[in-house]
């Protein structure tokens, strides 16, 4: 059987959102490096153009850009009739701002980019993916957030979209694995990773951060794995300790605590101490 990895090929078509800036531009960098044909979508016609300007002398195929609102159906349907064939789709993606409970309007805007963006993509272009019994290898990328697993409080819009996202990719790997078995999905998760989303205003990469290339080159490696998770490490965070805050976190269900139990006062020292026992067999290999 194929390696997912044997999508990156030339002459591929590769549909990436929130593609002109950080992770989303670094995959279209990647698949850029294969020979690849890129279509990016994003809401920023500004780093649109810029993206497209850089992209155009690299390696990459033809380079199509899209400007359009991700939460927006009407707006797939106007791309999909500009996309004939696909082999590559990367639904990255996603807002960040943040509100209180009383503010209806932030919890919507971040559903409907982060949860409704992934979702539209998915009707969208799914019959470009289902049964796929063919020789030619495709692949479906999402990505979500560590948030949408360990559930840090602070951000319960976002944490709740990115949790969601979580279910609908693993639903979708799931079902494609059955009806089309050439095409790999995979749940990509970036840790601190410097980009427009996270610089907070910065304007050097802080040195516990990944650069987005790093978290391309993480994908690409999971996939040639054959991973469905791509959980990245960045340098202040190690996949182990990632590994420990999950399995504490799903501890608050298997074990009836009080949900956010690692941030609560009363459970901070069980929790640190727990964690630091904690042995959870192999090592992944970085």
């Amino acid at each position: 059987m194929a390696s997912p990895i044997s999508v990156f090929r030339k002459g591929a078509n590769a549909l990436i959102t929130g593609g002109a800036s950080g992770v989303g531009l670094a995959v279209a960098k990647l698949c850029a490096s294969h020979g690849m044909n890129l279509i990016l979508v994003d809401n920023n016609t500004s780093k649109l153009d810029e993206a497209k300007s850089m992209l155009s002398s690299t390696k990459a195929g033809n380079v199509d850009t899209h400007s359009m609102d991700v939460a927006s159906l009407s707006d797939w349907n106007k791309l999909k009739s500009n996309v004939e064939s696909l082999d590559f789709l990367h639904l990255n993606a996603g807002i960040g701002p943040k509100g209180d409970w009383t503010n209806n309007e932030v919890f919507h805007q971040i559903m409907d980019v982060n949860l409704f963006g992934v979702i539209n993509g998915i009707n969208t272009f799914f019959p470009y993916f289902e049964n796929n019994t063919s020789g030619t290898q495709k692949a479906i990328i999402v990505t979500g957030s560590k948030q949408g697993i360990t559930n840090p409080p602070g951000n319960p819009a976002y944490n709740a979209s990115k949790s969601a996202v979580k279910t609908i990719t693993e639903h979708l790997s799931f079902d494609l694995a059955k009806s089309s078995p050439k095409t790999s999905v995979h749940l990509l998760v970036p840790g601190w990773t410097f980009t427009g989303l996270t610089a907070g205003g910065a304007k050097e990469k802080p040195a516990g951060a990944w650069a987005p290339e790093q978290v391309a080159d993480y994908l690409y490696k999971k996939m040639g794995e054959g991973k469905f998770y791509a959980i990245c490490p960045d340098n202040d965070v190690q996949f182990e300790e990632d590994r420990k805050r999950m399995m504490w976190t799903m501890g608050d269900v298997v074990f009836e605590r009080m949900p956010q139990s690692r941030w609560r006062d009363e459970y901070k020292e069980e929790a640190a101490k727990t964690m630091g026992q904690m042995k959870l067999g192999a090592k992944q290999a970085e």
